[in-house]
């Protein structure tokens, strides 16, 4: 739902006696104003502004370029009453929204905000909650991306008459010689945000422009300068999950799930022989690979490498333990080709800030199978794979499965 909206008007122009006697000032009327822009060669745009730095920039790059902009902020979590603490931060937060609507309103597009907390919630907040009760390590971002802020984008892009829908990512889109919509890594491979894109639909892919992706965040930092907006290009960029406060994920679930941590404290750390080394927190509380906050001394560096919720029980191993050549991922998305062929190469990431590594791919059932040339450590399931054939995106999925197969002894 559409719950407010603002269209162009001087800031800085004295609205008279209105506010201080308690009423709201009188805007202008939407429809008219809408009306009465100037139709754009180049169509008209939904962009989805955070009032961060990136998507401020690409609103208003868009807007000079000659397209028609119409500047759009989501709303996705309330923390009051719903488990996720008492602080709002990062793309949630009264001001974030507030410098989205000014930067709008300062160079003369509409600005909406658009409340898409149940959706949210139902969908991403769950499957989160859900992931990690199953033992699984979620990836809220991809998930958010491929069936939330894309679609709701999408949806009231349509509602506003709008050709395209943009977003603030470093990444590029293009169409292919094969008639099929790439995304493809960004110039600043730094910043670059493809892997978190790879569940785009082509359908959506077909609208979506990403006007960052040819530049370094250097230079987004001197545009936003050159816009006058200094606190932007200063301000600190946050890499917190926008709905856990503090990434702190173990309250935010212990506030979520009534009564968990008493159902889940207790459990047994066991080695890969199952032999019981001591007692953990509950097995929701650990990821694949963490070593710190074990609580646990052993002599030896040891890390997780295996979690059970059927029994509550957390498997400890070395470093070793975590390096596997052969994984499955399900919930396969197709960016650049409609399939893999047997043995297609390709570098694949396992996680966000991994540089990849080289492998084959084989369809396994409903899943494919990734083979790869050396070890890739720290396979979570929950988290996801994607696939790249130099700097475009093959396509992604969800890792099921990490498992290590002996070389053939030659």
């Amino acid at each position: 739902m559409i719950y407010n909206a603002l269209p162009s008007f001087n800031p800085r122009k004295k609205t008279g006696n209105n506010t201080a006697a308690g009423r709201a000032p009188q805007l202008p009327n939407l429809h008219l104003s809408l009306q009465i822009i100037i139709m754009s060669k180049k169509g008209k745009v939904l962009v989805a502004m955070s009032g961060g730095i990136d998507s401020t920039v690409a609103a208003l790059m868009l807007n000079d370029q000659g397209y028609e902009v119409i500047g759009i902020t989501m709303k996705t979590w309330d923390y009051t009453g719903s488990g996720g603490g008492k602080k709002e931060t990062g793309c949630c937060n009264v001001d974030s929204f507030n410098d989205a609507r000014m930067a709008a309103v300062q160079h003369g597009f509409p600005h909406f905000i658009l409340d898409i907390r149940e959706e949210f919630g139902d969908f991403v907040v769950n499957d989160f909650v859900e992931e990690y009760l199953a033992g699984r390590t979620p990836n809220p971002c991809v998930l958010c991306n491929t069936h939330i802020k894309w679609r709701a984008l999408l949806k009231r892009a349509d509602a506003l008459g709008c050709d395209f829908i943009a977003t603030g990512h470093y990444a590029k889109v293009r169409r292919h010689d094969n008639g099929r919509f790439v995304i493809s890594k960004a110039v600043d491979h730094t910043k670059d945000q493809s892997y978190v894109l790879w569940g785009v639909d082509q359908d959506l892919l077909a609208r979506t422009i990403l006007p960052l992706g040819g530049f370094h965040k250097t230079e987004i930092r001197q545009m936003a300068m050159d816009y006058g907006y200094p606190e932007l290009a200063k301000k600190s960029e946050s890499y917190e999950i926008c709905f856990v406060p503090d990434n702190d994920y173990r309250g935010f679930l212990k506030r979520r799930v009534e009564g968990l941590e008493e159902r889940v404290n207790g459990g047994n750390f066991i080695d890969k022989n199952g032999k019981v080394l001591g007692q953990h927190k509950g097995y929701p509380f650990y990821t694949i690979g963490q070593r710190k906050g074990l609580d646990i001394a052993l002599g030896r560096p040891v890390f997780v490498t295996e979690i059970n919720p059927d029994n509550n029980t957390v498997v400890l191993g070395d470093e070793e333990d975590l390096e596997k050549n052969e994984m499955l991922v399900g919930r396969i998305n197709y960016i650049k080709y409609d399939a893999v062929t047997p043995g297609m190469e390709a570098t694949t990431k396992i996680r966000y800030k991994d540089s990849g590594t080289l492998s084959n791919l084989y369809m396994e059932g409903d899943a494919i199978k990734v083979s790869f040339y050396q070890d890739a450590k720290g396979i979570a399931p929950g988290q996801s794979a994607v696939f790249y054939e130099g700097d475009d995106v093959i396509g992604g999925g969800i890792i099921r499965s990490g498992r290590k197969f002996p070389l053939p002894v030659i």
